[in-house]
């Protein structure tokens, strides 16, 4: 039997209302999501571990201002990662 490698992201556990955001950042937004499915997926179709993949999938989130992801990551009052 073979198996096939399946990826699965979220954008974090809080109340992202997509009203409160213009249509440029929740575009932004989901185009993120993307990059970091698309990072995982890669890893997994090149032979990496299922480790290696959710690494760097994480990475693109950490990444991104649109997400407060990351060991010490927080959005300011102003939004902004600090």
């Amino acid at each position: 039997m073979s198996t096939r490698p399946a990826i699965a992201i979220h954008g974090g556990c809080g109340v992202m209302a997509k009203l409160g955001l213009s249509d440029a950042e929740w575009a932004a937004a989901r185009a993120d999501l993307a990059l970091s499915l698309r990072a995982g997926w890669a890893v997994l179709q090149s032979g990496g571990s299922s480790v290696e993949a959710v690494e760097a999938a994480v990475l693109v989130m950490e990444d991104s201002p649109q997400f407060n992801a990351g060991h010490g990551a927080a959005l300011n009052a102003s939004g902004v990662h600090e």
